[in-house]
């Protein structure tokens, strides 16, 4: 029996029509959400005096059974139950007799859902924050680890300027540390409960949403009940905050692909976070970074394909909006899995640290040096760049050490050829948020501070 009937002939529906449109076999992850729900709901009703405190005792006793049944697996659903919110009213009837029909007074599945679903992405978004602070905390332990190890920076994928190893994995930390700050943003704006908006117009029950949502822990409640039951925009913000952090491993998972390659050698995998071959025997791949990189796309696909479900639909509840819960159930299944193993990926990896040294200390990499060498000395920068520049191309043309050039010029000579020397150029990164020794030592001790910070926030601490 479903739950619209009475407007229905006594045929059953069609076997297309369900299979079509159940959702149950993903909308179960919201059982306990339902649950929690439904008891406020009661609590709402004794409060309007709908119901009286010993109906209102019985019921949450059949919810509390209900619960402890869902939670061990011994639940059986029924074929009419199209989805989570049909199973446990009708198990609810079935426990508390004609008593569980009056669950859904004053009540919609349109608000029901999006109470449900409203605190379900509340609490899975804290949790990928969590994950995420995590991996921040081992970025940080690997940074302070390294000390004054550095390696080349590249842009353009090419050899720039050398920086400190724990420099470059601090740049990490601080864009997961955004990702965090965007989906506790998200959680604030969705902190919004939305019972009590009924199917699209309230209620002329003496139902107070108020009561109820603070009941289930919101901030506050709807201003506008047609609004209340169509506003999907905290799945689409989850989705865009899952996807850039995706897109944050992604650019990890990048990096240690590359440094992993015997070209580069830069880090070495634990057997424990990396896979063999099933033909080759000396293969060992980096399948954690590479599919951090290839699941930014699904999660890319998952914002989008929801974004264009939203597009065309007027208010207020339609039955498209069914489709919010895979793709926010996907990002945030693959987001909390992928943080989570790219953390025990960084932890036990080996940097190889005299291969980046080596890398980081052809003469070349300290171009800028020579060319900011000269602007001290009172020459233009532009002119500088072209003396410079200049040099080098001679030395790669004519197949000479760029330091007897430098020694050589005029402009140049000893001193200057001084800072071709390995490991000079990295410690002339001076700057607020530099490269070098002395801002690195600061910015350790501002990060070490944030994430202090974020961990009392997430209540970690």
């Amino acid at each position: 029996m479903t739950l619209w009937h009475g407007r229905f002939g006594d045929g059953r529906p069609a076997e297309e029509l369900l299979a079509y449109t159940v959702s149950l076999d993903y909308d179960s992850r919201l059982a306990a959400d339902d649950i929690a729900g439904s008891k406020a709901h009661v609590k709402g009703l004794t409060a309007a005096g709908i119901l009286d405190d010993p109906e209102a005792q019985i019921l949450r006793a059949a919810l509390d059974r209900v619960a402890d049944e869902i939670s061990t697996g011994s639940l059986v659903f029924k074929a009419g139950d199209e989805d989570i919110h049909t199973a446990v009213e009708r198990r609810v009837t079935e426990l508390a007799g004609a008593l569980g029909a009056r669950l859904h007074t004053g009540r919609s599945r349109n608000d029901q859902v999006a109470t449900d679903l409203r605190l379900f992405t509340k609490r899975e978004l804290r949790s990928v924050a969590i994950r995420l602070h995590d991996l921040q905390q081992v970025l940080l332990a690997r940074a302070e680890q390294v000390g004054d190890a550095y390696l080349p920076g590249y842009t353009h994928l090419q050899r720039a300027q050398p920086v400190l190893l724990a420099h470059h994995l601090l740049a990490h930390g601080w864009a997961l540390g955004r990702d965090i700050d965007r989906l506790e943003d998200a959680r604030t704006r969705m902190d919004v409960s939305p019972l009590g908006a009924g199917a699209l117009a309230g209620s002329s029950l003496a139902l107070d949403p108020r009561l109820t949502a603070g009941e289930l822990g919101f901030a506050t409640c709807f201003e506008n009940s047609l609004d209340a039951v169509s506003d999907r925009d905290f799945v689409a913000e989850s989705l865009f905050a899952l996807t850039l952090a995706g897109i944050h491993l992604s650019r990890m998972g990048e990096e240690i692909v590359l440094w992993s390659t015997d070209e580069f050698g830069f880090i070495t995998l634990d057997d424990a976070y990396a896979t063999g071959s099933s033909m080759l025997p000396q293969k060992k791949n980096p399948d954690i970074a590479e599919l951090a990189r290839g699941r930014a796309g699904r999660l890319i696909g998952d914002l989008t394909g929801f974004l264009a479900t939203l597009k065309g639909l007027p208010l207020s509840y339609n039955r498209d909006l069914q489709e919010d819960k895979e793709p926010l159930f996907d990002a945030l299944d693959h987001m909390s899995r992928g943080a989570a193993a790219m953390t025990g990926m960084i932890a036990t990896a080996t940097f190889n640290l005299d291969r980046m040294r080596a890398a980081a200390d052809t003469p070349f990499a300290a171009a800028v040096d020579l060319a900011e060498w000269l602007v001290e000395g009172g020459m233009p920068f532009r002119e500088a760049h072209a003396v410079v520049g200049g040099l080098v191309r001679d030395a790669l043309e004519r197949r000479v050490p760029l330091g007897e050039l430098v020694e050589a010029h005029p402009s140049l000579g000893a001193e200057a050829l001084a800072l071709l020397e390995p490991g000079v150029a990295v410690t002339r990164r001076t700057t607020r948020g530099g490269a070098g020794p002395g801002p690195v030592a600061v910015q350790l001790q501002r990060f070490a501070t944030v994430l202090a910070d974020t961990a009392v926030r997430l209540g970690t601490a």
